[in-house]
């Protein structure tokens, strides 16, 4: 599942291609997402130039004139193509590649939009969604409403983290996973994110001492800029269809690691899975307490 250095890196490269391009028609050739496109909400697109795209949370924002506001959400497998001007397909971010004998059954909306260029939705699964909203209704939409501040955030610090724990009981991975605590975090990156920290998936957040909550606020904001811009420099190579190149998932420390060598200094213990709340849960049993 796309996690928010994946969608950040979305948005910056639709930025860079779509700003202030009109939606000239659209081609909705499955609108059975994970909730049914509201085809006369579409329509009314229509015409409208994009004005700026944002992201919330794993979420991201069209923003068009006339105050609507297309919200998306990729879901497992949900990724945006782009085609240009010189009928050139381009990937849009680094967790997918293109295959053009397979992509075009899941094309689920195509948007053709001015200099003939378009815009295609295409997720294999399905569980992604598109919905339109009034942007004065941002605030209190249901997706939006109860999310936690962004991860690198000034928000996102010991006194609010501190705060939020106060008789909470639960662990530290199930924590940083919930969007409400804080939005956008998936579960590779918590992985990552307590490898660095120094701390088991598994430990009781009334047990986190103050520093730790340091640790994990600092690995937090360290890890996912790194991914982000790891990503970010490879836009320009999104063409390509096998195009590895500055991935950050080449540099997992942990996540899918089972059996290895923990790659610290000084460090020989080894990697090891457990399930947390369902979820494939990877740390060393040595340096991680």
């Amino acid at each position: 599942m796309p996690e928010l250095p994946e969608v950040e890196v979305v948005k910056k490269s639709l930025i860079n291609k779509m700003q202030n391009l009109i939606v000239k028609a659209i081609k909705i050739n499955d609108g059975r997402l994970r909730y049914k496109i509201d085809r006369n909400k579409m329509k009314k697109i229509v015409g409208l130039k994009f004005k700026k795209i944002s992201r919330r949370s794993k979420y991201l924002l069209f923003f068009f004139n006339k105050d609507i506001v297309m919200l998306v959400h990729l879901g497992m497998t949900g990724k945006f193509f782009f085609v240009n001007s010189k009928k050139s397909k381009l990937k849009t971010s680094f967790y997918y590649d293109i295959n053009e004998n397979k992509d075009q059954r899941h094309d689920r909306v195509i948007f053709d939009l001015s200099n003939n260029q378009k815009l295609i939705y295409n997720d294999i699964r399905k569980f992604g969604f598109i919905k339109f909203i009034k942007q004065n209704d941002l605030e209190q939409n249901a997706h939006l409403h109860h999310l936690g501040p962004e991860p690198l955030s000034t928000k996102f610090n010991v006194r609010y983290f501190k705060n939020y724990i106060l008789g909470k009981g639960r662990n530290i991975k199930n924590l940083l996973m919930d969007q409400k605590f804080t939005a956008g975090l998936g579960n590779i990156y918590v992985n990552e994110i307590l490898f660095f920290s120094g701390i088991k998936p598994n430990k009781e957040i009334k047990e986190l001492t103050d520093n730790e909550i340091k640790k994990i606020i600092l690995f937090t904001k360290k890890v996912i800029k790194k991914a982000i811009i790891l990503g970010g420099s490879s836009i320009r190579d999104f063409s390509s269809s096998s195009g590895k190149k500055g991935l950050f998932q080449q540099q997992f420390n942990v996540y899918g690691k089972k059996g290895k060598k923990c790659t610290k200094n000084n460090c020989r213990g080894i990697i090891i899975k457990i399930i947390i709340s369902n979820r494939s849960t990877f740390y060393c049993a040595k340096c991680q307490k």
